[in-house]
């Protein structure tokens, strides 16, 4: 059975384990923990919207999103280790894309470490583009953003 809905502050500790989990394998890559790893989520479930995908009573996926005045941005979406490989994460990018044009955004926005290759191919292929590059937390962040 499958259910998506939105998070709330009951969800930060499963919010927190599956973040962690999804994104270690790119400690290796990066020699450091990526900021979803540390982001405080007690304090994001307030002022950002989590969409949770969760399969069979587990969470599986989610979206955090912002809505900006003129975009959305993605802040993170992560897919559990043991969901990955299954379109999960291209179904909350749709599912973020659903939610910008129902609020009448035309871009989404989202930024990744540069070093992380397989994301920006993914995001590449959804159609988004890199729009530039900038220093951030001791790597380079690549801006990208799609024009609904």
């Amino acid at each position: 059975m499958e259910e998506l809905r939105q998070g709330t502050s009951d969800d930060v500790p499963a919010i927190k384990v599956l973040t962690r989990a999804a994104y270690a394998k790119w400690v290796p890559v990066t020699g450091r923990e990526p900021l979803p790893m540390t982001a405080d989520y007690d304090d994001a479930i307030q002022h950002h919207r989590f969409d949770l995908l969760h399969m069979d009573g587990e969470l599986a996926a989610l979206i955090e999103t912002v809505a900006k005045p003129d975009h959305l941005l993605i802040e993170n979406v992560a897919v559990a280790p043991h969901f990955q490989g299954r379109g999960l994460g291209r179904r909350m990018m749709a599912h973020a894309e659903t939610l910008a044009a129902g609020a009448g955004l035309a871009e989404i926005r989202l930024y990744t470490n540069k070093l992380f290759a397989e994301n920006i191919r993914l995001y590449s292929s959804l159609g988004y583009v890199v729009t530039r590059e900038e220093a951030l937390n001791g790597g380079t962040a690549a801006h990208m953003s799609k024009h609904l």
